[in-house]
């Protein structure tokens, strides 16, 4: 990885203090998505790494909604589908659902039942990795479905929350890490 092309993308990583609640410095990747070049570097840093990772990959699941920015021309990329896992109520026909904690209130996630089969083998893509509660209702989703999940991929952890520890046996990897 070329540490010139990373700093192109922390470049483009805003934080905002108390946002959303008091206390809280939120990363906000849009000045990453509106910048052509650092949105493809981001994409080719990912690429580059799951390429080096994996020698097969059948889908990026990427969660609601900041995944389906980074995932879609990442599956394009590498040449395979994209599926969604969405906030509850928002995918049509037979879904799989879990409900979790986030860190400001409760939430839950769908998957369309026939989105993956099993033994498919899935790496799940999001922006950020804070305690780790979406990321694991997306992987409690995924083993229902009985797909292997090779690793969660995110461009921003948090590490004083300690998200990637819910993970547990489930590889991880963060392209960024702030505390």
């Amino acid at each position: 990885m070329s540490e010139e092309t990373l700093q192109t993308v922390r470049d483009r990583i805003r934080p905002f203090p108390d946002f959303p609640q008091p206390g809280v410095l939120f990363r906000d990747i849009s000045p990453l998505l509106k910048d052509p070049t650092a949105f493809k570097a981001l994409i080719d840093l990912l690429e580059d790494h799951l390429r080096a990772s994996f020698s097969k990959i059948d889908f990026i699941a990427g969660l609601d909604s900041r995944g389906f920015l980074i995932g879609p021309p990442l599956a394009q990329r590498l040449g395979i589908g994209f599926v969604p896992i969405r906030k509850k109520g928002k995918l049509p026909g037979p879904t799989e659902s879990v409900s979790y904690t986030l860190e400001y209130g409760k939430a839950e996630l769908e998957i369309q039942s026939d989105a993956v089969e099993q033994g498919q083998k899935v790496v799940v893509v999001d922006d950020l990795l804070a305690t780790g509660g979406t990321m694991c209702a997306a992987c409690e989703l995924l083993k229902r479905l009985k797909a292997e999940i090779l690793e969660c991929l995110v461009v921003i952890e948090l590490k004083s929350l300690k998200g990637s520890e819910k993970l547990k046996s489930i590889p991880f990897y963060s392209l960024l890490q702030y505390n």
